[in-house]
């Protein structure tokens, strides 16, 4: 019976530490996502059937559009470059951090030529293109911001006779872009969009998942549906706090000053690129006067103690599921470690070993009772002879066994199921991380020039780590007293095997901690046995 309980909850952890990306859209906790009425962002195709601008009333004064160019800012952190035709972003590059492990590997894009040709940071003036379709000025020159320094992009244009100014802030210590729009005309409204479009951000394995994301009113809500995304796309009315594209690591967002009755849409284009834009209420321009909005861009990783500066809560961008409050704690504690050895790899297997000693107490119990258990087998056999097929007497027998005995039937799995909830943190901790992106446990195989844990998001290369640690578990099923039922016996072994085949693909980190707390439950096992 304990048996049985005990491979019911092994099975309930593993799919939840499995799965549990994936729960929240089968469970229903994210809003149910309503269909677009017409391809969501397919922007140039849409653009070219908006309504158009009112004529204005009075002209206003002269513009002198100048030739377009490439304009760079640079700080410690980031490479970016805008074209000054629009302020369109052609080029964001990440300095502290690479595309792969590769020691050649380049620094990180986040634009990519196929999305620059889709106008990121693009503004939208009455459905249509200011970038294009409008006429520019740019009088600044580029900006090398040292650390601690801060500059601004100012770009004007014309578009209908909307008189179009774009004032763009930066700072060198953090990836927010600050953006102030001003539209003025003698007599006109405007509808503006603000736009953005990456590449594909992702790891390209199945714990790294591209989606596009949003928060309206509040809420976070993310779509991984690559075939919907491209098909349907997004279509999100309401108030967004902030819209963009993400993977576990990297963020792409634009964050309204005003949220209200805003519109979202998301969608994957032809060649890979994911396309964003949120579409403002129109604003009234009568009357020659001027009205500002405010924006926040955020290009870079998803990392939380930056995220704080960005306006609108970014930082629910990094979602770490129902035990966030567990998580995070986790992994300011892994944070701490690594501060003390400067290891990631070392730091988990020393975070294994805090958590081994704090649920040292639930465990012990576990094994005690499995081993009560055991023990009262041949009693619990008999019982199970006598009285045949009557259910109530045996429940009855069974329980005054236990009574006699001392033994909680649910003393082997309870403690596993108290667990459980900091195993599903700790996943969610060591998968959305961007500190263990690229981290190195043991660089190269030893005695070789190949990598192997070179990077803990990634799997193990070589496969040797899952594969140690399912021996490691062939272990624990040795150690583990003997069951009764000849076809829990089988089922038991093999366990080790799907467990082993289901981690070959896991990001290193977490076959790392699973075997570390396998080779400690070990030594915990055989300590209590040998003890009883």
């Amino acid at each position: 019976m304990d048996n049985k309980r005990l491979l019911l909850a092994t099975a309930i952890c593993f799919a939840v530490l499995v799965g549990w990306q994936y729960l929240a859209e089968f469970m229903g906790w994210l809003p149910k996502r309503e269909p677009a009425p017409q391809p969501a962002a397919e922007m140039p195709a849409a653009e070219q059937g908006a309504p158009q601008a009112p004529a204005v009333e009075t002209p206003l004064p002269a513009f002198a559009p100048a030739e377009g160019r490439v304009v760079t800012v640079e700080t410690p952190l980031y490479r970016a470059e805008f074209h000054s035709g629009g302020g369109i972003l052609k080029s964001f590059v990440l300095k502290k951090y690479r595309t792969t492990v590769e020691p050649d590997s380049p620094d990180f894009e986040m634009v990519g030529p196929a999305a620059s040709a889709m106008s990121p940071m693009g503004v939208l003036i009455n459905g249509q293109p200011s970038w294009n379709k409008g006429q520019w000025t740019f009088s600044g020159g580029d900006l090398l911001l040292e650390e601690g320094k801060s500059g601004t992009l100012i770009f004007e244009g014309l578009l209908d006779g909307i008189r179009i100014r774009r004032e763009i802030g930066f700072n060198a210590d953090n990836y927010l872009m600050n953006e102030k729009l001003s539209l003025g005309a003698s007599g006109s409204s405007a509808r503006v969009s603000w736009t953005l479009a990456t590449g594909n951000l992702s790891g390209g394995n199945n714990y790294d998942l591209m989606s596009m994301a949003w928060d309206m009113g509040g809420s976070f809500s993310r779509e991984t549906d690559a075939a919907d995304l491209e098909k349907e796309g997004i279509l999100k009315t309401g108030d967004i706090y902030w819209a963009g594209t993400m993977s576990n690591y990297f963020l792409a967002a634009v964050a309204p000053d005003k949220t209200e009755n805003a519109i979202f849409k998301g969608r994957i284009l032809p060649g890979g690129v994911w396309r964003a834009a949120v579409e403002m209420p129109a604003v009234n321009l009568a009357g020659g006067q001027t009205v500002s909005m405010n924006a926040g861009w955020w290009f870079g990783p998803k990392d939380r103690d930056l995220l704080q500066a960005a306006p609108n809560d970014m930082s629910k961008s990094i979602d770490m599921g129902i035990f966030t409050i567990i998580a995070v704690p986790l992994l300011k504690l892994l944070t701490w470690l690594h501060g003390l050895v400067g290891n990631w790899g070392v730091a988990i297997i020393l975070l294994t070993i805090i958590i081994k000693i704090v649920f040292w107490p639930l465990t012990r119990k576990s094994y005690t009772s499995m081993e009560k258990m055991k023990k009262i087998q041949p009693m619990m056999k008999q019982l199970q002879e006598k009285h045949g097929k009557d259910k109530e007497a045996l429940s009855r027998e069974m329980m005054q066994l236990y009574k006699t005995y001392g033994v909680n039937p649910m003393g082997g799995c309870l403690p596993i199921l108290i667990q459980l909830p900091v195993f599903v943190a700790l996943y969610q901790a060591l998968l959305n991380s961007i500190a263990l992106r690229h981290a190195s446990f043991i660089t190269y195989l030893p005695g070789t020039d190949m990598l192997w844990l070179a990077d803990l998001s990634a799997r193990d290369p070589y496969y040797i780590t899952p594969l140690v640690m399912g021996a490691t578990m062939l272990l624990q099923q040795w150690l583990s007293p003997a069951m009764g039922d000849p076809t829990q016996r089988k089922m038991m072994m093999l366990m080790p095997v799907i467990f082993t085949v289901m981690f070959l693909n896991f990001p290193a980190g977490l076959v790392i901690y699973w075997l570390s707390n396998n080779i400690l439950s070990i030594a915990q096992q055989w300590w209590t046995l040998r003890k009883a």
